[in-house]
């Protein structure tokens, strides 16, 4: 592995191999999403307890301040939308010149398997990862499932991360589920969890990312249940504790409603 690629991993990969990265970019093809009305507004009080943002290019140029940034992760698939006939015929819509002139430290497209466009998409990234080896970028393969949410079981999730892996992709970001444990096993590159609609409550959230944390994850890429929350500062906290702190369910549960308090 060359030094930019070193490089560029050991910003998304901390010293002690977790990552909690903040996604942002639900709006290239959910448009404005609930309190992601104006992404820079929603990020200012929890960006400084991630390790890293995932967006778009369009929102990293409006929105994100060049001199106080976090790593980031563009995202550079789309092409559909919710109000669109198939959200999973995505094809490629950055490129790798935009994506080093924008200096970031990886990027990051989603692949729909088991969907009509599943050569389509995983050919996208066997194709990108062409493109990043050569200039040493780190790609995220997005394990995504469109409207189909039924399909998040760990039989699934473990083929797609592992098709994920023998592509090239560097990390692969896949919904946590029941024995979670057999899609870590599977998967021969770091794992990452993602959150998908916000859940019932916020002890939910605590339990199923401490759960994938102890089954092999090396961290979160969630969204909604962060900046869609009532309590967004003390929820990142509470979370930046289990992955970073190994905190149990327990004490992640005490430090929001301490931070709540204490806001």
């Amino acid at each position: 592995m060359d030094w930019g690629m070193k490089n560029r991993l050991s910003q998304l990969i901390k010293p002690n191999g977790r990552c909690m990265y903040l996604p942002i970019d639900h709006g290239y093809f959910q448009g404005p999403t609930t309190k992601l009305e104006r992404p820079g507004e929603t990020i200012k009080p929890i960006l400084e307890y991630s390790d890293a943002l995932f967006c778009t290019r369009g929102v990293l140029r409006a929105c994100i301040n060049p001199q106080n940034s976090k790593p980031i992760i563009l995202r550079i698939s789309g092409g559909t939308s919710m109000v669109g006939k198939d959200l999973a015929n995505e094809e490629i819509t950055t490129s790798m010149e935009e994506a080093l002139r924008l200096n970031v430290s990886g990027v990051g497209l989603s692949v729909f398997i088991g969907s009509d466009y599943e050569k389509e998409t995983l050919l996208n990234l066997a194709k990108v990862v062409n493109e990043a080896e050569r200039y040493g970028m780190p790609v995220m393969a997005v394990t995504a499932v469109g409207k189909e949410l039924e399909k998040r079981d760990a039989r699934y999730l473990a083929l797609c991360c592992r098709i994920c892996a023998e592509l090239g992709a560097k990390v692969v970001k896949t919904y946590w589920c029941e024995n979670f444990e057999k899609v870590t096993n599977g998967c021969p590159v770091p794992v990452v969890m993602a959150g998908g609609p916000k859940v019932g409550s916020d002890r939910e959230v605590f339990e199923f990312v401490h759960d994938g944390m102890q089954k092999g994850s090396i961290g979160v890429n969630l969204g909604r249940n962060i900046w869609q929350n009532e309590h967004p500062v003390p929820m990142i906290k509470a979370l930046r504790a289990i992955i970073h702190e190994n905190a149990t369910v327990d004490k992640a549960d005490k430090i929001f409603n301490e931070a709540k308090k204490n806001k």
